[in-house]
């Protein structure tokens, strides 16, 4: 038998569901009547909530488990939640027996029975392979008074070779509006001005439920209607379920930033389609070339893999070509490592570590030339920010752009939760540095600075 605990300790890694899952589990235990504690040598119970898709992910959370086996806090109810417990489920038990439960990522909601059977002496795991029950994410515990994660969709049907997001977190299954137009309208009301929905493709939503009738630009059509919330934003999408309705909706719905993370992966069509992403490169760069058009002032964020089996030198330079074409204003590069579970795992990873690392240095070099290029064309323009906290340095303020942009200025924390416009007068890396224009940014038209005495009475077109 074990004590009851007082105090837990929650420490996530990985992806932005998993921040969301990390929320809604502290809102169960706190609803449950624990305490939570930053300081991991306070709590009587640990939760790490881990990732089983980035391998330097996984190394961490694994040293840091083996590590709590001959630590004075092995007395402490251990548990290990998201993608690795579902990859690994009881066998994580196996290595790490001082382990009390492993909960996977379709179980959040079981986590107050699975700490009741710990409680009663026994290991426990769930790890379902399907998600089956919406979680009470009107409960969660945000971390930020401000942002917040709303989740839309779960899940993945395209079964990428690279990854196990399919096996960890099962296929799509989307969220009814209702239920997210509800949480989102709560939100507002408790004064948050930003929220980013969530889902391994939100481009899917509403395809699992065709009776429903609604697509993803519908729900955001839905969303922008509601009051107080300043800013939408959403990650990720899949090219292949980018439509126009989406781009237009982008264009239209005030609130929806011109920021879309629209992950190539590589720019050869051979690795491509091994890598099975069901798309060429040149119908890649028709939907890019269609979203500029339609949303000209669009931000474009991406992913690359570098070194993936067979890949040669030439295909290499392809997606390097490609980075020089398209100039993303962010990119997520990595070395490929192949995950437990997927197709890619059983090939033969081939390509020398070394190669990869060259790979990856030289896309970072250019993508550090592209951003320097994007900066410098940005010095004396005036851009949107919405006020998120005082930065490092006590006498400026950080917020971003609407293109996701990160931006400093001097400024009073009173300003924090605001929207204000920023000239641009210099660049520190990546970080735009700005001084705070005389007027407010007041709500108004896509693109368009409405000051006080302005008004706008077009309704978006993708709502018509």
């Amino acid at each position: 038998m074990k004590e009851s605990p007082k105090k837990f300790f929650l420490r996530t890694y990985g992806c932005q569901m998993n921040e969301l899952d990390s929320e809604v589990m502290a809102g169960i235990l706190q609803k449950r009547g624990l305490e939570r504690t930053e300081e991991e040598s306070e709590a009587d119970l640990l939760l790490y909530n881990t990732c089983w898709v980035r391998e330097l992910a996984a190394r961490k959370v694994m040293g840091k488990l083996g590590k709590l086996g001959t630590s004075p806090k092995k007395n402490a109810i251990i548990g290990v939640t998201g993608c690795m417990a579902n990859a690994k489920g009881g066998k994580l038990f196996e290595k790490l027996p001082h382990l009390d439960f492993v909960l996977g990522t379709n179980n959040i909601q079981d986590l107050n029975a699975v700490l009741d059977e710990v409680l009663l002496g026994k290991q426990a795991v769930r790890v379902d392979p399907l998600f089956k029950e919406e979680l009470d994410y009107e409960g969660a515990q945000r971390e930020n008074g401000l942002k917040a994660y709303v989740s839309i969709i779960r899940g993945c049907d395209k079964f990428c070779t690279y990854c196990c997001v399919p096996y960890t977190r099962g296929k799509e299954v989307s969220r009814p509006a209702a239920s997210i137009v509800s949480e989102v309208k709560k939100l507002a009301e408790q004064g948050f001005k930003e929220i980013c929905l969530l889902g391994q493709n939100v481009n899917s939503y509403g395809k699992d439920q065709p009776e429903w009738n609604i697509r993803f630009h519908d729900l955001l059509c839905l969303l922008d209607q509601i009051p107080g919330i300043e800013r939408i934003r959403f990650m990720t999408s899949h090219p292949v379920d980018i439509t126009r309705e989406l781009m237009e909706a982008i264009r239209d719905l005030p609130s929806v930033c011109e920021f879309v993370h629209f992950p190539l992966q590589a720019g050869s069509n051979r690795i491509l389609k091994k890598m099975h992403r069901i798309y060429t490169k040149e119908q890649y760069f028709e939907k890019v070339a269609l979203l500029r058009e339609i949303v000209p002032d669009v931000h474009l964020g991406t992913d690359m893999i570098v070194g993936f089996p067979t890949e040669t030198e030439e295909e290499f330079l392809e997606t390097y070509e490609a980075m020089e074409e398209i100039e993303y204003s962010t990119a997520f590069l990595f070395a490929y490592s192949p995950r437990s579970g997927t197709p890619a795992k059983r090939w033969v990873d081939d390509v020398k570590e070394e190669v990869k690392e060259d790979r990856l240095h030289r896309l970072l070099r250019l993508h550090n030339r592209i951003v320097t290029k994007q900066r410098n064309q940005a010095l004396g323009s005036s851009v949107e920010v919405l006020v998120d906290k005082v930065a490092k340095d006590p006498l400026y303020l950080r917020g971003r752009t609407r293109g996701w942009v990160q931006c400093i200025f001097p400024g009073d924390p009173s300003l924090i939760g605001t929207l204000q416009t920023i000239k641009i007068e210099s660049f520190s890396h990546q970080t735009l540095i700005g001084t705070l224009q005389s007027c407010e940014f007041k709500s108004g038209a896509k693109g368009i600075p409405m000051f006080a005495g302005s008004s706008t009475s077009a309704l978006p077109k993708i709502c018509l």
